[in-house]
């Protein structure tokens, strides 16, 4: 499995709390992979769920898990990428805050991991597009990618 993936980037998140509570900045339109700002959603999903596999023609991606824990894929379809064919594997949530920012044409998704949902929050750099879906799609065990999500017998996933 390839350890890289071209244009993804990995930024740790720095919890700062105090005696009221905690606050996490996710991302800020001075950092640096900031480009510009589409929209703001929040997803779950359920323990053991796989919501995969799913990529942009022109969207980045930027998320991060606030609740519960997560493993990410990312794969690399892209023919003129230089990390062609590379796979990473990342957990990430409260135990391991990290934002993941995805480019263009990368395969994503992500598996709720332990016994709670996981709140998913992303700040895509495009609003969705309702008339014109920026996002094509292929099933968590398509053999277009070469993974394994473990996936549970019964359970809902895609």
């Amino acid at each position: 499995m390839g350890t890289t993936i071209d244009g993804v980037i990995i930024t740790p998140l720095r919890v700062i709390p105090d005696e009221r509570g905690w606050l996490m900045e996710i991302l800020r339109c001075d950092d640096p992979h900031f480009s510009t700002f589409g929209q703001v959603y929040m997803t779950t999903a359920y323990p053991h769920v796989v919501k995969a596999w799913h990529y942009h023609r022109k969207q980045t991606d930027n998320f991060t898990c606030v609740h519960g824990m997560m493993k990410v894929a990312l794969y690399d379809a892209r023919e003129e990428s230089p990390t062609k064919g590379n796979l990473m594997e990342l957990f990430i949530g409260e135990k391991n805050p990290a934002l993941v920012t995805v480019p263009p044409g990368v395969y994503h998704g992500f598996k709720a991991i332990g016994d709670e949902t996981a709140f998913f929050v992303s700040v895509p750099n495009l609003p969705f597009n309702r008339e014109e879906p920026d996002e094509f799609r292929l099933p968590p065990d398509s053999p277009e990618i070469p993974y394994d999500w473990g996936l549970l017998p019964g359970l809902k996933h895609g």
